[in-house]
């Protein structure tokens, strides 16, 4: 599955919230099934929109298929998230293609070497070296400030 999977949201089709009860969800697509179904409005829109009604509820129509789409559809969002859309968000482009050394694991640059953050963002770097979570890089990053003539201190 990809981004496109998650262009099409079962729960928005249905109305309802994604942590909604089972009898919820069910209760949703009979009623809009009622209103949508080509025996009560023959219109094109309604013929439509009952097609993707059927759509969404083969994806979510029971505890244990929602459970498996629940899951993909958190591991896609989770893997999007960490590669593109916090560095978009946050305007920074994708990781080059690294250097040596250690490579971050989380925020906005996840992905980068401290090599490559080094020459894009030195005060990030510098930043990193004073907060908790560079504690594990704090050596190699002490290391790469040296050599570009900044003090941690």
């Amino acid at each position: 599955m990809s981004p496109a999977f998650l262009e099409f949201d079962p729960y928005a089709v249905l109305q309802v919230v994604p942590n909604a009860e089972q009898e919820v969800v069910n209760a949703a697509f009979k009623a809009l099934a009622l209103k949508y179904h080509p025996d009560h409005d023959a219109t094109r829109r309604a013929a439509e929109r009952m097609a993707a009604l059927n759509r969404a509820y083969a994806l979510v129509r029971d505890e244990r298929t929602r459970s498996m789409y629940d899951r993909s559809r958190r591991r896609i969002l989770a893997g999007v998230s960490v590669a593109e859309s916090v560095a978009t968000r946050a305007g920074v482009p994708p990781p080059p293609v690294s250097s040596p050394g250690s490579v971050l694991t989380f925020g906005r640059y996840t992905g980068w070497s401290l090599r490559d953050l080094a020459r894009r963002d030195p005060d990030y770097l510098l930043w990193l070296s004073r907060h908790s979570s560079g504690i594990r890089y704090r050596t190699e990053i002490y290391s790469i400030l040296r050599t570009m003539g900044v003090s941690a201190a």
